[in-house]
């Protein structure tokens, strides 16, 4: 059986992908699932996380989300049965790559998949619909009547923001980073309720200087959002040598637009913040979460709620209020 593994560098020079041979032990563990695999998503690898988290391997498996059919369970297993369809995310340490024919996964990553639902689909959208559930439930604590800013909103993880923040009753703005994009945010509507457009107004990032604070301001008559969910940001004025950074928000410009006890989630992983900027945001008594989705196998200590999440998203994506 064949998997795809990425041989990590000794420095910070390009990876190499290769295919390798791997087998299964003979005798599953006792709480462990033998899926056979039909769909898996690809997502980038994070290198330096895997250093920082102790996982010192030559071959990294690639392919972390996965679906599949369950083929044998171990003696203990409760959750799962031969032929049950499943959906979840391999562990960091996981040794097994999501692109082999047949894997061995412990039964408290996975959670049973809607019938109605494909595996390409779930496989695809379920990385960044967990991303979108930390960022604006474990983090943000959103409720209905507040308002929300996504950066991108047209990416993958922006969309995902703005359908689940919908379905909360939160007012969401956005940004576009194309004409295409920005067209496409304009005309997006639910596949299921009112269909009354998913974003109250789209901010164009693309065309020259953004005017994204003023519009904002406009937007919420002065007070700034409650949440902000960037997807990076600029740390200093002068990083514009690279067309995708032009487009990024300037932390200042994000930590300005926040309301009173307003909420910053980010995907920085580097984010650098100045004693003004800290004191703009003791002034507005506002905070800054970093969003690192890999908490949630990295760590057993909520693995409850994280199930949970899983079995909310694919759920969601069944009834098509996610999509």
């Amino acid at each position: 059986m064949k998997g795809l593994y990425c041989r990590a560098g000794v420095s910070d020079a390009e990876p190499k992908f290769v295919i390798q041979e791997t087998t299964l032990p003979d005798v599953l563990g006792c709480h462990q699932v033998r899926v056979q695999v039909k769909a898996c998503g690809l997502s980038p690898l994070d290198l330096k996380l895997f250093r920082d988290v102790g996982i010192q391997r030559e071959f990294i498996p690639v392919g972390r989300e996965v679906a599949g059919v369950v083929l044998e369970v171990g003696p203990k297993v409760t959750f799962f049965q031969q032929e049950d369809e499943v959906v979840g995310v391999l562990p960091l340490d996981s040794p097994c790559s999501g692109l082999c024919e047949v894997i061995d996964i412990d039964e408290y990553y996975l959670v049973q998949k809607p019938e109605k639902l494909s595996p390409d689909c779930v496989a695809g959208a379920l990385r960044d619909g967990l991303r979108a559930y930390t960022a604006l439930h474990t983090h943000a604590r959103i409720a209905a009547g507040h308002t929300l800013l996504v950066m991108d909103g047209a990416s993958s993880f922006g969309l995902m923001c703005i359908q689940l923040a919908c379905y909360h009753g939160v007012k969401v703005m956005t940004t576009s980073h194309s004409p295409q994009k920005h067209t496409f945010l304009e005309q997006l509507r639910p596949s299921v309720g009112v269909q009354d457009p998913l974003v109250a107004r789209v901010i164009p990032v693309h065309s020259g200087p953004s005017d994204l604070l003023s519009v904002v301001l406009e937007e919420t008559g002065g007070l700034g959002v409650d949440i902000v969910v960037d997807s990076g940001v600029r740390l200093h004025e002068e990083e514009e040598e690279m067309e995708e950074k032009k487009l990024l928000p300037h932390k200042h410009d994000i930590i300005s637009i926040l309301g009173v006890g307003g909420h910053w989630v980010t995907s920085h992983q580097d984010l650098q913040l100045d004693p003004p900027d800290c004191r703009l945001l003791h002034l507005k008594s506002a905070s800054v979460s970093f969003l690192n989705p890999e908490v949630w196998t990295a760590s057993s200590a909520q693995q409850g709620r994280y199930l949970h999440i899983l079995k909310d998203i694919v759920e969601k994506m069944s009834a098509g209020v996610l999509r």
